[in-house]
């Protein structure tokens, strides 16, 4: 008996090593060299993409797991999308299955300039599996640099674990370098679609929640809030190699909401509505006290203020991102000012007033122009020159902090003749 079975072992072993031979005969037969991998990946690309594509190499293996690897992916843009390497391991039980999934996709080394993206053609189905089987289990990154609409270019590490229908099930963003550290992690309630996530900036932190929404009829619908607290704004502003004009702790409250038909839009619609509040707050480079006191010929330094509040809406659309400031109230033991701007595409559009304690009140002002040079103009009796910086609060696949800025030229004490001409420029360097 034992003889028997013995053998019926070894037939069986037998007729599945034959029949796994076999296959992988047929299979090594029909995978394309690298070259003509390569073509096929170019091929595809560039149908999906709707723009010319190099690859530098290809390669297929089969042993000892399959695994796909592409090296310099570039497209033939004014600022090309780049791809150092990617590399792509398929689920076997899948492919047992005839469909096609992955267990893992790296890709390192590679720069995504936004405003190229938005060229692209959109791509057709994915032919990844759906229903019950894991299209992508694990996704990571390494250097993966993302260049924004004014083309301020941002690296980021990180990786995401997936559940079924393409529902991350934590996942973690990071800025390699960055001091203080600056990590988004997010985990997944359960089965629910909603996600726990916090936020460490700036040596402070935002935490909250998100919630997904994808019902049969209708838009799909993302909303949350975040809570930052004490997140210093220049350094904040500094892990994403921007320049700030203020510096302070901001604290508040964040909300954020976004409806599209797919995943994609609903990134591209995001809506973030902060109402903060900044504790130590100053005017870096610039002396206001100084600027009054010699009528503008003199500024160099910085300004503290008691208070500086605000309410922050940030609104992402297909053609980058509008910023509005409203409510904005700042506060010195001399003047307050209040005032609201709207930011887009590099261009400033701002009003408000500067009430003085000596008795000149409701001074108004409004600025207009680019960022870099706006212009500002007031009543011919008086002089002022202010700049509002840009600002981008807490929020899931965007930047975190604020960046509120304002400079006083001159301010023509009462009974000064002003001079002929009343209206002048003023700059903001960020």
């Amino acid at each position: 008996m034992k003889s028997r079975r013995q053998n019926k072992w070894g037939i069986g072993l037998g007729i599945a090593a034959a029949v796994l031979g076999a296959a992988f005969l047929a299979v090594a037969w029909w995978l394309p060299s690298d070259e003509e991998f390569a073509a096929r990946l170019k091929a595809e690309a560039e149908q999906r993409l709707g723009v010319k594509v190099t690859i530098g190499s290809a390669h297929w293996a089969l042993l000892p797991t399959p695994v796909a690897v592409v090296s310099d992916f570039r497209t033939q843009q004014e600022h090309p999308v780049v791809i150092g390497q990617l590399s792509a391991r398929p689920s076997v039980s899948a492919l047992l299955q005839r469909k096609l999934a992955f267990r893992r996709i790296d890709i390192a080394d590679a720069v995504f300039p936004r405003n190229s993206i938005v060229g692209f053609a959109k791509p057709g189905a994915s032919g990844l599996a759906a229903g019950d089987v894991l299209p992508l289990q694990h996704f990571e990154f390494r250097n993966v640099t993302w260049i924004d609409y004014g083309g301020t270019a941002v690296a980021y590490d990180g990786e995401i674990d997936f559940d079924v229908n393409w529902r991350p099930r934590q996942a973690e963003l990071r800025r390699p370098g960055a001091n203080p550290p600056f990590t988004l992690t997010l985990n997944r309630d359960g089965a629910a679609d909603r996600w726990q996530a916090r936020i460490l900036v700036g040596g402070g932190s935002a935490d909250g929640s998100v919630e997904f929404k994808a019902p049969e009829s209708g838009p799909m619908q993302l909303n949350g809030h975040l809570q930052p607290h004490d997140i210093d704004v220049v350094s904040a502003l500094s892990t994403f190699n921007r320049r700030s004009p203020i510096g302070g702790k901001a604290s508040g409250q964040t909300v954020l909401s976004a409806e599209a038909a797919s995943v994609g839009e609903l990134a591209r619609s995001l809506h973030t509505r902060s109402l903060l509040h900044v504790t130590s707050a100053r005017i870096l480079r610039l002396d206001l006290d100084k600027a009054i006191s010699t009528l503008g010929k003199e500024h160099d330094g910085q300004t503290a203020l008691q208070e500086l509040t605000g309410q922050l809406d940030t609104q992402n659309g297909k053609d980058g991102m509008r910023v509005t400031y409203s409510n904005l109230k700042a506060r010195h033991d001399k003047y307050t000012a209040r005032g609201e701007a709207t930011i887009y595409h590099h261009h400033v559009e701002a009003n408000g007033t500067l009430d003085l304690v000596d008795g000149a009140i409701g001074v108004p002002f409004t600025v207009s122009g680019p960022l870099d040079k706006p212009k500002a103009s007031v009543p011919p009796a008086f002089f002022a020159g202010a700049a509002v910086g840009t600002a981008v609060l807490p929020g899931i696949g965007a930047l975190i902090g604020a960046r509120i800025g304002g400079s006083l030229g001159r301010i023509f004490k009462r009974g000064a003749t002003p001079p002929s001409a009343p209206m002048m420029g003023a700059t903001t360097k960020h």
